[in-house]
């Protein structure tokens, strides 16, 4: 069929399609992404939802786990410097340092502008 009656065509039944300009999509998995280098990306807007086709070569990565992602080990002189700082209570203090994992600096500020 020829591209211009395809387009004119769904233009009537309310589909719109537009091509989106990307170098790279990645798809985070817990355990693995699949990255897409180079592909042609495609919206289509229809019936009031966004879909997203994607063509190109796949690559999986596995994704291993970050010091970031993890929960910082709380020592119990870490406590026990932020209670004689702050004055706040073991719970509370337990408690922010896990916010700000483990940050005691950030714990004390928090806890003396509470």
């Amino acid at each position: 069929m020829n591209p211009r009656k395809m387009n004119q065509m769904m233009k009537r039944m309310g589909i719109a399609q537009t091509e989106i300009p990307a170098t790279e999509v990645i798809i985070k998995q817990n355990d693995k992404e699949i990255v897409i280098a180079n592909p042609q990306v495609s919206l289509v807007k229809m019936m009031g939802q966004d879909t997203y086709q994607i063509v190109g070569s796949a690559e999986e990565r596995a994704i291993s786990s970050t010091p970031e992602s993890s929960t910082p080990e709380i020592n119990e002189d870490d406590i026990k410097t932020v209670m004689e700082q702050t004055g706040a209570e073991e719970d509370k203090v337990k408690q922010v340092l896990e916010e700000t994992k483990g940050d005691l600096a950030e714990a004390i500020i928090k806890l003396k502008g509470e």
